[in-house]
Formats: structure tokens, C-alpha cells, sequence
């Protein structure tokens, strides 16, 4: 992908930069095509969980320096669910009616690690690894967004079993979107926190034409290793520690929690010989198929409440964002937060109350009538 993000429509290239973890701010003041092709790739590097040095972690109970508990760090992960012959990883704590959280793109269930214990104190609370991410199975599988939709989908049937709320960051908000609109009996509620997506350009007309023989047997050809040979390169580039926390930072407005819990569970992953692989296949594959998937699409199909906690510092999806969904979809509440692309870790405790505020509408209380 790094050799042919500037072939791709604007508002395309603009979609590949709201849909990763994090993000090198100082690469956005560079030319549209130079950013396009280092810092899409780079974010997508540390996104998809380059080795770094192993912090020393505990499976012991922690808490933040502001005293709030935090889910113990597992480097052996939680539990697992087998889907489509592959293992995947979730987290489980608490009773009540059920949420599933959905992490973004790089992430893992060890995202939410101030959100978990709060929630679970009121629901069932599940987090769960999108397949080639986090915990679970780095599959070499073609990825697409009905990929996850589809694991989704099939985890609210086979282990939640019964209505739940889904919450998704970035491109979990997204996820969590698509999968309400293909489970609508068991979806109470979606909530977005800096959803990934974009609204579609009706005057855009998509065009395919046929490949030619020199397309299909020359250029095609040369176009796939010279991707290889760069985003290897990148993918080894940005191994550096100092470089990993700094890609880190750039995305959370106040950065005391960017510590060596959020950078190990997110470098982790780059452990399975497979995560080579599969960020070459999110790269050039994946992301290259996006703009079939519209906002206002998804929307369109989508009947349940739905509560925006928006960060507006976010330095990719800014509060515009929000706003348009607010007026494209009327059953939305909107949270605005001073916070950046990941909220519900910057700021858990705003997000924690507002998500718990939103969630008691959803289930009046009900009044015993004398009869």
C-alpha cells in the first residue's frame, strides 16, 4: 500500500488516517502524498504490535496513579473462543445486562483496562480481541470489515446470548456499527467512541475497468514487492522503543497513562511469527477496500439508541465528525469530552459515568400498576 496511497481518491487517503491507534503528529505537516505513504504505514507498524522491550508486568490487581482500578495485565490473556477454527480472545467480569467492548485498530481488550472493572460493577461486561489483533489468532485470512462484523456478530449469538450493548473506539466504533445493523434483535444500543468511517460523496461514481495483460503479469507483480520491500523496512524501523512511545503520545492529549502496560499490551502481538503478515495484508488489502463502507450507509440501516463520547482534541476525527452523525442519525446522544482519539483510556472516569448514565435510559424502570 505504501507505494500506491497517492493513486488513491482524497477522501480515501483521508479515511486511511482515522482508522489506526496512533499516529506521529509531526508527519501530518508534510506533503499529502509523502504522509499518505510513511505515516499511514508507520501508524499501521505500531498499530499492528512491533517487538519492543518487554516491560515487567504483573497478573497481580493494579491501579493507576489517580486510584482507579485497572484490569490485571495478563500476558497469557483471559479466555479464548474458537471462530471459524481460530482462537480468539476476550475478557469477562461482572453480572448484569451485558456490553461488548471493541477495541481499534492495533489494540486488544487490555484497551479498556479502566473501563472493565468500573462497568462490571453494574453489567456483564465483555471485551474481545478482533481477530488478527491483540490476543487472538493472527489468521492469514483476506481482512475486511464484514470480517469483523461477522466475528461479532457470531460472539453476541455463541457467548453473550442475549441482548447487549456494543461500544467500539475508532475502528471498533465502526465494527460495532455494522454488526447492530446484521443483529438488530440483539442489539440494545451502540456507542462510538471516535469512530472510524467516513460519509459517502454521492457525485463519486466507483469505476473498475479490466487488467490489462502488462497490468496483470508485469506491473501487479513489481507493485507487490516493492510493498514488501518498504513496508518491511518500516515495519523494522519502527521497532525502536523510544519511537514506539513517542507514536504513542502523539495520540493521547495528556499522556500519563501512555505507560509500559499500554505499550506492552500493544507490542505483545508482534510475537506470532504470523503479525508480519497480516499487517502486510491490513496494509495493502484491508485498507484498500474501505470506501464501499460508508457512514451514512450503516446509519441508514440502524434503529437502535446511539451515544457518541467523543474526544474533541482528537487530532484525526475531530467534534465535526459527531456532529454530522448527531444530524444524520436524530437517536443520538452526544458527549462531547476534552480528549483525544482514545477517550475511554485518557479520560475513563468522564467516560465511565457518561456511559453509565446513557445505559440506565435504555431500560426504564418498570412502574407495578394496581389492578
Amino acid at each position: 500500500m505504501a507505494s500506491s496511497t497517492c493513486a488513491l481518491s482524497p477522501s480515501f487517503r483521508s479515511q486511511l488516517t482515522k482508522t489506526t491507534l496512533v499516529a506521529p503528529l509531526p508527519l501530518y505537516q508534510r506533503s499529502k502524498c509523502e504522509m499518505s505513504r510513511r505515516a499511514f504505514a508507520v501508524k499501521g507498524i505500531v498499530a499492528s504490535g512491533v517487538s519492543v522491550a518487554a516491560s515487567t508486568l504483573t497478573a497481580e490487581a493494579e491501579s493507576s496513579s489517580k486510584g482507579f482500578e485497572r484490569l490485571p495485565y495478563k500476558p497469557e490473556g483471559y479466555n479464548y473462543w474458537t471462530w471459524r477454527g481460530h482462537k480468539i480472545h476476550y475478557v469477562v467480569q461482572g453480572e448484569g445486562s451485558p456490553l461488548v467492548l471493541i477495541h481499534g485498530f492495533g489494540a486488544s481488550a487490555f484497551h479498556w483496562r479502566y473501563n472493565i472493572p468500573e462497568l462490571a460493577k453494574k453489567h456483564k461486561v465483555y471485551a474481545l480481541d478482533l481477530i488478527g489483533f491483540g490476543w487472538s489468532d493472527k489468521a492469514l485470512i483476506e481482512y475486511d470489515a464484514m470480517v469483523w462484523r461477522d466475528q461479532v456478530v457470531d460472539f453476541v449469538k455463541e457467548i453473550v446470548k442475549e441482548p447487549t450493548v456494543l461500544v467500539g473506539n475508532s475502528l471498533g466504533g465502526f465494527t460495532a456499527l455494522v454488526a447492530a445493523t446484521g443483529l438488530p434483535e440483539l442489539v440494545n444500543g451502540v456507542a462510538l467512541l471516535n469512530s472510524a468511517g467516513q460519509f459517502g460523496d454521492g457525485k463519486r461514481e466507483s469505476k473498475t475497468s479490466e487488467e490489462t495483460p502488462l497490468q496483470k503479469l508485469v506491473l501487479k507483480p513489481l507493485k507487490e514487492i516493492f510493498q514488501r520491500v518498504v513496508l518491511g523496512f518500516l515495519f523494522w524501523q519502527a521497532k525502536q522503543p523510544a519511537r514506539i512511545l513517542s507514536v504513542l503520545k502523539s495520540v493521547y492529549i495528556n499522556s500519563s497513562n501512555v505507560d509500559d502496560y499500554l505499550v506492552e499490551s500493544i507490542t505483545r502481538p508482534a510475537q506470532d511469527p504470523n503479525a508480519g503478515e497480516v499487517y502486510y495484508r491490513l496494509m495493502t488489502r484491508f485498507m484498500m477496500n474501505q470506501s464501499k463502507y460508508t457512514l451514512d450507509a450503516v446509519l441508514s440501516e440502524l434503529s437502535c439508541p446511539l451515544l457518541l463520547l467523543w474526544g474533541d482534541l482528537d487530532p484525526w476525527v475531530g467534534p465535526a465528525k459527531a456532529n454530522r452523525i448527531k444530524e444524520f442519525y436524530p437517536k443520538t446522544t452526544l458527549v462531547n469530552l476534552q480528549a483525544g482519539h482514545c477517550p475511554h483510556d485518557e479520560t475513563p472516569e468522564l467516560v465511565n459515568k457518561a456511559l453509565l448514565d446513557w445505559l440506565t435510559t435504555l431500560t426504564p424502570e418498570v412502574t407495578l400498576q394496581t389492578v
